[in-house]
């Protein structure tokens, strides 16, 4: 396990020489200090943000619950900012909802979840770094491991902090080929938790790899394998009491899979990807569940400029008008997060229309145009992902027009987009 760099500002104790500063000194720590208060107070005024529906994410929390029913615990999967929708904000919400789990990266992730009072359990998915152990028991995370050092590290840290029965959770590697002990390996890491004598092992975990794929045979493998090593623990005299394999699509999908603990992601913040049979996309009201986009994202125009035919757009010039067109020029481009590859191919929503994107996204800068939409001026709002009353622009389709998946769409949205939550 590889050690990880820790590092500390540096800070220069106060020189006696300087206590009795000259008025300019003064002058200038005063300016600096006012600068410094003005600075950290000061709300952006860039007009591009993104509206986080605090009421949409507590519905979704709500309708995983239910689906999975009161005796299975939801722990509500907040790593990378909540998806980009902001983990502290979302957390709290979720928490006044009724989570009980959260689940994040790393230590750093479960820190400013402790620092705005979330009381509830943090589980560490990806484990820890070494160095991190004694906070880890002193903010009373949940660490999952799956290698004996890890096991060692903890108890070590636990004892010297006399912290009694701290709480791990193991996980197995039944076939995703990332983290996880291997069954072979199951005998080394029993035996070291035997000796572990400040640790309790609350919880056994996987990950499914194509939970999303219905005729994957490797998901009924990886459970088979699951089952089989649960049942080598239990021979050992280990019982953990949280057992959980189902992320979002084994939730909608595979009952088989909760056990007793369910892991929601990107259904929290309503999109789940299209299950797959055969090789084709497949649907229906046992793969479906009614959760709502939590995230909206919004830009107003900057600029409106009315351009001949045969005008060419952008960097490369590779939009070039077919008729007179009025063009509108959005303060938004990829350094926020707006994928490149939605460059004349998406389309956003101004004044309740499509406008479709022309010429290429830049860093700072899109263009669409806005012919024939009555009433367009500068300073309008227009919807790059969300919906309005009538239309619909969302991550699906982003994800589906840039080559990927909504959770890159979400996750890539700049942290220069302010998140305001409602």
């Amino acid at each position: 396990m590889a050690d990880k760099p820790r590092l500390r500002a540096a800070h220069s104790g106060s020189n006696r020489s300087n206590l009795r500063a000259s008025p300019a000194s003064r002058y200038n720590r005063e300016i600096v200090s006012t600068t410094a208060v003005e600075a950290k107070v000061r709300h952006s005024t860039r007009p591009t943000w993104a509206d986080v529906s605090l009421a949409n994410l507590r519905h979704n929390y709500r309708l995983l619950q239910q689906h999975v029913g009161k005796d299975v615990s939801v722990c509500a999967v907040v790593k990378a900012d909540a998806y980009g929708h902001g983990a502290s904000p979302c957390a709290v919400a979720l928490e006044q909802e009724g989570a009980r789990w959260f689940g994040v990266t790393s230590l750093d992730e479960a820190i400013p979840l402790r620092e705005a009072g979330i009381e509830g359990r943090i589980l560490l998915m990806t484990g820890f770094w070494r160095g991190e152990e004694e906070e880890i028991v002193r903010l009373r995370l949940t660490a999952t491991v799956w290698e004996a050092e890890q096991i060692r590290l903890l108890d070590r840290a636990a004892q010297r902090l006399g912290a009694t029965g701290h709480s791990i959770h193991l996980k197995l590697d039944t076939g995703m080929g990332r983290l996880g002990v291997p069954p072979r390996g199951l005998p080394e890491i029993i035996s070291t938790l035997n000796n572990a004598s400040h640790l309790s092992l609350e919880g056994l975990s996987t990950h499914l790899a194509s939970s999303e794929v219905l005729d994957a045979p490797s998901v009924d493998e990886q459970l088979k394998r699951f089952s089989e090593s649960r049942e080598l623990l239990h021979r050992d005299g280990l019982r953990p009491a949280l057992v959980h394999a189902a992320n979002t699509s084994a939730i909608i999908s595979r009952k088989q899979s909760w056990h007793n603990m369910v892991r929601p992601g990107i259904a929290l913040y309503g999109y789940h990807l299209p299950f797959e049979r055969a090789g084709q996309e497949v649907s229906g009201s046992g793969l479906r569940l009614p959760v709502r986009p939590v995230l909206t994202w919004k830009t107003r125009i900057l600029s409106l400029r009315d351009v001949p035919a045969g005008h060419a757009l952008g960097y490369g010039g590779t939009y070039t008008t077919k008729a007179p067109a009025r063009i509108a020029v959005l303060p938004v481009g990829y350094a926020d997060g707006l994928n490149r590859q939605l460059s004349s191919r998406g389309r956003f929503i101004a004044r309740e229309h499509y406008a479709p994107v022309v010429g290429r996204i830049s860093m700072d800068l899109t263009l669409i145009d806005v012919t024939g939409v009555p009433g367009i001026a500068i300073g309008d709002e227009v919807v790059l992902l969300g919906s309005t009353d009538d239309l619909s622009f969302d991550a699906r389709e982003h994800a589906e027009l840039a080559h990927t998946i909504p959770y890159e769409i979400l996750c890539g949205i700049s942290k220069r987009v302010p998140r305001r939550h409602s």
